[in-house]
C-alpha cells in the first residue's frame, strides 16, 4: 500500500509540471551538412535575403567552400516565414515534423522564423562543397515554392 501511495504522489507531481514547449531543440544537430556556425571574429561576406509570400530574393546563391557568409534576412511579406539552411533531405524531414507542430520555435544557428517586417542575421561558414537549400517549412510554404538554393563550389 505504501508503494502505491508513493507512485500516485509521484505521478501527481509529474502531472502538475507545465508541458514542454515544442522547439527545434528537440531536433538538435551535432553537426550540419551545409557547414557550421560562423565565427564573428573572422571576416565574412554579407548576402541579403528577402522573404515575401512564397518566394526568396535571391532564389539562388553561389559561395566558395570555406567562405563565411553573414545572411541578413528580411521578411518583407505579410505572413511569418522561415529561412532554414540544410540539405533538401534534412529540410523535407523537418517539414514533416512541422506539419505536426506548425508553431515550432527555431533555436538553431542555421535557421530563423520571422514575423512580417522583421529581420535577423545568420552567420554561416560553408565547409562542404555541394548544393544546399534554404526553405520555409511552415506548412504549405515550401509546397508553394518557397525554396532557395546555395551552390558551394
Amino acid at each position: 500500500m505504501k508503494t502505491i501511495v508513493t507512485i500516485l504522489l509521484a505521478l501527481s507531481a509529474l502531472s502538475a509540471l507545465p508541458p514542454l514547449a515544442h522547439s527545434h531543440e528537440q531536433h538538435a544537430h551535432q553537426s550540419y551538412a551545409a557547414g557550421e556556425p560562423g565565427d564573428p571574429k573572422k571576416p565574412s561576406r554579407t548576402i541579403e535575403v528577402g522573404m515575401s509570400e512564397m518566394a526568396y530574393a535571391p532564389a539562388r546563391i553561389e559561395v566558395n567552400r570555406g567562405e563565411q557568409i553573414r545572411f541578413v534576412i528580411r521578411n518583407t511579406g505579410a505572413d511569418d516565414h522561415e529561412f532554414l539552411l540544410a540539405t533538401t533531405a534534412e529540410n523535407l524531414k523537418h517539414a514533416k515534423a512541422m506539419m505536426e507542430n506548425p508553431h515550432m520555435e527555431h533555436d538553431e544557428p542555421n535557421g530563423v522564423r520571422l514575423a512580417p517586417k522583421k529581420s535577423a542575421e545568420i552567420l554561416w561558414k560553408f565547409t562542404h562543397a555541394g548544393t544546399f537549400e534554404y526553405s520555409c517549412l511552415i506548412p504549405g510554404h515550401r509546397e508553394a515554392g518557397m525554396v532557395g538554393q546555395v551552390l558551394v563550389k
